[in-house]
Order: C-alpha cells, then structure tokens, then sequence
C-alpha cells in the first residue's frame, strides 16, 4: 500500500482492528493547540469506513476530541505501519457494563496511509502485558470489547 491513499479500512488492516492491540492516538490538545499522543489499547473496527475505541472519560484525549475531533491512529502490523486519519465523535460518555468510566468514542474513517519509510518491513509487531491482576485484566478486557461491539 505504500504510495497509496485509501479512504476506507483496507482488508489487510480490517482484522488487526478487530481485537485489543497496542495503537497510538494523536489528538489536537485542547489547551495548547499543539499535537498530544497517547497509546490506547481497546480499538475494534465495526466496519472499513468507522474505528470505535475506549478510554477513561477524564482523559485528555475526551476532552481534545470534543473541541477539535481530527484523530490520527498510528498502527503497527502486517508488515508495515499505518496512519488512519478521521474525525472523531464520543458516542457514550460512560459504556454500560464496564466497572469503570470509560467513553466510547468513533472514528469515521477519511484516510488510510502506509507510512513505513521506504525499504524497510515491520518484522515484529508491538507486544505489552498487563501489569495488574491477569484474571481481572481479562474479564476488564471482554467487558470493554463486548460493549464497542454493540
């Protein structure tokens, strides 16, 4: 894909969407004006054209996404790393089900850019684990996936 602008989830991107996995997110900060970057985790693609994503309501990124909803989501897999540009819009200030506040927020999907440099191959994608309780980890982690999905 490299060179190319899509403007949908391509079908090599649509599975890597479909589960928990390491991705970064910049907004515009709502403060300063500048870039402000995180790493999120829970993001499902509901379709090639809408990413949903979940985070603690009082995150900064709520608050960026409210005043100004141009996203980029950065993400590492199937060989290369991807750029997916869109806007952004909270869907639920506070996901049903889940013990703790998290929003649900979706992006209508506008561009999808490979931005590997030239010559090069991701080899290994990103891998993390969870620092706390594995058992509650999991249960947290099926709560918030079952709640994007609906």
């Amino acid at each position: 894909m490299a060179n190319q602008v899509e403007t949908v989830l391509t079908e090599e991107l649509l599975p890597l969407l479909r589960e928990e996995r390491y991705v970064s997110i910049a907004t515009v900060d709502h403060e300063t004006g500048g870039t402000n970057v995180n790493a999120i985790s829970w993001v499902f693609a509901t379709d090639n054209a809408h990413v949903r994503f979940s985070v603690d309501n009082r995150s900064r990124i709520v608050e960026n996404l409210k005043k100004q909803p141009l996203v980029t989501l950065t993400v590492i897999g199937a060989g290369s790393t991807y750029a997916i540009v869109g806007e952004a819009k909270v869907l639920e200030e506070k996901l049903e089900n889940v013990p703790l506040k998290l929003a649900l927020i979706e992006i209508s999907v506008k561009e999808v850019r490979d931005v590997m440099f030239y010559g090069a191959r991701i080899t290994q994608e990103p891998k993390y684990e969870k620092t706390y309780d594995k058992e509650a980890a999991e249960k947290l982690d099926n709560q918030v996936m079952t709640a994007m999905k609906k």
